[in-house]
């Protein structure tokens, strides 16, 4: 097949059209096609374009390629599907050798059953184990916390099946390397789990909270099916280490144990007792940087028409998004993150007294506002030297912060934007209703975050402002504080996937440092999965 990128049409062209402006573009008949992309060009606004890249069959390619050397938009199709390193008849042989033990996973977000499924499809029977609930169990006790400030320390936004993720806009685009097309797999498995088709083809595909809870059920499901298990409310407390620092098992805080010989450590972000946990076992661990801030947000309406003119509102274009980057002149990033269209701003705590923040919004996008995170990169040896661990505490001393300003009852800390460029307290709020529940208290943003923070959003904002007119609205909410934007920590594995000091520990998505969203965690649980497979092939 041939592969055309960059074919251009009309936002509102014919269904045929595409065919003849294929045959058009090749110079030849296509006998069929494929979309494999599509996305938007918008920066002409008056002149939208859709922008497909599209898989072609034609006759006699042999001689179209030797006359159609240099265009650069154009080459063979390459192979996208998922060949597994071990097929599930080889793994099903290895679970019957003598001293075969399960292969366990931590953490059942993105990274966990992925990784999860992937072992499951091989044969090899995972165990998968949550410190949380079951997705729908923690759905109730996360509105229940939304609603009326019930919060639940092991079930809710960080905590529980489907991992933070859940409750997001559920995007799954991602900017990493992928060589082996390891995000074609997982978007075809949230097909078959209930996702829409289109996140197949469309550039920045999402799904929304509400199907994403069905679709992790029906992951679930499915690795039962192939031989794989779950336990929930079984927190890690900590590793079973022989004298050479192998794993030979895992300890839970109910005081359990269970034999492992092969653990994927897919936590999550905010798992900060297990990562101080494994700290004390003297797994190594690194500090990395992250970033901090808040979260903005604006009519949705306002973004739209900025972002799309008189065509806003079409249905292929949907909410509009943007991305905004600034550095600032401390020599400090500030850039948006996480941008939720149509979307609300969140609770998001995960441990008792502090107020957390970030966005979430349904497949429809059709909420009143839009809402991103302004936040600023922060660097261990800039800003919490010393202990690896000291990311979290920083953290958690400005969760707290906020707390306290909010009114120590899970109500955030907010101040609208022309109040915080003059540096002066909010007492009321303007046109625009913030979404954040529980509760807002209108305050002085400035009595949280550190003063460079302060000062690199009041840099950016006007600069923003510049690059999307109408972004500085006097009435936009600001709504603190955002810091769980990415792990705090790194623990470094070797090429071969396991923990460089604790041996059969295989660090994994966003909690070991190596993923930042849904797509990149899911695809890190390929990987170990197939690291874990390997090294059972190797052992047995």
């Amino acid at each position: 097949m041939i592969r055309i990128t960059e074919l251009k049409l009309p936002l509102d062209h014919r269904p045929e059209a595409l065919q003849d402006a294929l045959e058009t573009k090749l110079g030849t008949t296509v006998k069929q096609y494929h979309v494999v992309r599509r996305g938007y060009d918008a920066r002409k606004r008056g002149n939208i374009k859709l922008v497909y890249t599209i898989d072609c069959v034609i006759d006699d390619e042999a001689k179209f390629w030797e006359e159609n050397t240099q265009n650069k938009n154009l080459q063979p199709a390459p192979e996208i599907g998922y060949h597994f390193i071990i097929n599930r008849q080889e793994g099903e042989a290895l679970t019957q050798k003598t001293g075969y033990r399960r292969p366990v996973v931590i953490g059942a977000g993105p990274c966990g059953f992925m990784a999860g499924l992937l072992l499951a499809q091989m044969g090899l029977r995972p165990l998968i184990l949550e410190r949380g609930k079951k997705v729908k169990e923690r759905t109730v006790d996360t509105f229940a916390f939304w609603r009326k400030a019930q919060f639940n320390p092991e079930s809710n936004v960080q905590f529980g099946e489907g991992g933070a993720g859940t409750f997001s806009d559920g995007k799954l685009h991602t900017k990493i390397s992928d060589p082996h097309h390891y995000g074609h797999k997982v978007l075809t498995e949230f097909v078959k789990a209930g996702a829409p088709e289109e996140i197949l083809y469309i550039s920045k595909p999402h799904i929304g909270t509400f199907r994403l809870v069905s679709m992790v059920e029906h992951i679930r499901t499915e690795i039962e099916s192939l031989g794989g298990s779950y336990e929930f409310s079984a927190n890690v407390e900590s590793l079973i280490l022989s004298k050479e620092r192998q794993i030979e098992g895992l300890r839970l805080t109910d005081g359990r144990e269970i034999e492992a010989s092969h653990v994927i450590l897919a936590i999550g972000h905010s798992a900060r007792d297990t990562l101080t946990a494994l700290y004390k076992d003297g797994v190594e661990i690194q500090s990395k940087p992250f970033s901090v801030g808040v979260r903005i947000e604006h009519p949705q309406s306002l973004i739209d028409q900025i972002q799309f003119g008189h065509q806003a509102g079409h249905k292929l274009l949907g909410a509009a998004d943007y991305h905004l980057v600034h550095h600032g002149g401390n020599d400090r990033g500030v850039y948006s993150f996480c941008m939720c269209p149509g979307g609300s701003v969140i609770a998001a705590a995960s441990e008792e007294g502090g107020v957390v923040t970030n966005g979430m919004s349904q497949y429809s996008r059709t909420e009143r506002n839009a809402n991103a995170a302004i936040v600023v990169s922060v660097e261990p040896e800039r800003d919490y030297p010393g202990n690896p661990l000291a990311g979290i505490a920083f953290q958690r001393h400005l969760e707290q912060k906020a707390f306290a300003l909010g009114g120590n009852n899970y109500h955030a800390p907010v101040q609208r934007v022309e109040d915080f460029l003059k540096n002066r307290a909010s007492n009321c709020l303007g046109e625009i209703i913030p979404s954040y529940k529980p509760g807002v208290t209108p305050t002085n943003l400035a009595e949280i975050l550190p003063n460079f923070v302060i000062q690199s959003i009041r840099e950016a904002l006007p600069i923003f402002n510049r690059k999307l007119s109408g972004y500085a609205l006097k009435d936009a909410v600001m709504t603190g504080v955002e810091t769980r934007t990415s792990s705090p920590v790194r623990i470094p594995r070797g090429k071969d996937g396991q923990s460089l000091n604790t041996k059969g520990l295989f660090p994994a998505g966003e909690g070991a440092g190596y993923a930042g969203g849904i797509m990149s965690a899911a695809i890190d649980g390929i990987r170990m999965a197939e690291a874990v497979a390997i090294q059972i092939k190797n052992t047995l």
